[in-house]
């Protein structure tokens, strides 16, 4: 099948905001030209149906790129958790380089956070915990620092969970800060297709 690309199409791919008139006046042209109707029509249409069919190819390149995007991004935290793992197991902290600083080991992190539900908005509300909506940060600083019997009220209309976030340890690659901003540096790949 024989893809034309019509001039019309090309105006419309370059048309912005200060050409309307000059598209416009294209338009006019067509119009006005001694074509039968339905050639005009074709004319005009398939030109906007080939820009239809180009957004969709690029919207489907989007989504194969964002795709892709994230399973190199998995596959980077991954790869770096793995080998934070290894080098773990063999007791090693850091391991100095020479095109990149050193690679260091970051510390497992464990963050827990308390998850407020509230179950009642209008009660709480009512209880002066207010900003427009339940004031979060109120509610959280009611319950760390007030005591249980005070607490009483509020804990009726309220549920609170403990979240924690277990972030793996992981490596940490240190580049080279360049000493000389001008200074080329060569960049080295190295390659082992039989590793043992």
């Amino acid at each position: 099948m024989e893809i034309k690309k019509y001039r019309l199409q090309s105006e419309m791919e370059s048309l912005k905001v200060g050409k309307e008139e000059w598209f416009k006046d294209y338009i006019r042209g067509v119009l006005k030209s001694d074509k039968p109707v339905y050639a005009k029509t074709d004319y005009i249409s398939y030109s906007i149906n080939q820009l239809s069919n180009q957004i969709s190819y690029v919207n489907d390149e989007i989504k194969e790129l964002q795709s892709l995007k994230k399973n190199l991004t998995d596959a980077k935290e991954l790869a770096m958790q793995l080998t934070a793992s290894v080098l773990h197991d063999y007791g090693i902290d850091k391991l100095e380089g020479t095109t990149v600083s050193s690679i260091t080991i970051t510390p497992q992190k464990v963050k827990t956070s308390k998850v407020i539900t509230i179950k009642n908005e209008q009660a709480v509300l009512g209880l002066g915990y207010v900003s427009f909506s339940p004031d979060y940060k109120a509610i959280e600083q009611a319950i760390e620092t007030k005591s249980e019997n005070e607490l009483s009220e509020l804990m009726q209309f309220i549920d609170v969970n403990t979240l924690t976030v277990t972030t793996p340890e992981k490596i940490k690659i240190n580049n080279k800060r360049a000493v000389n901003s001008t200074k080329k540096i060569d960049d080295e790949i190295i390659i082992e297709e039989n590793v043992a």
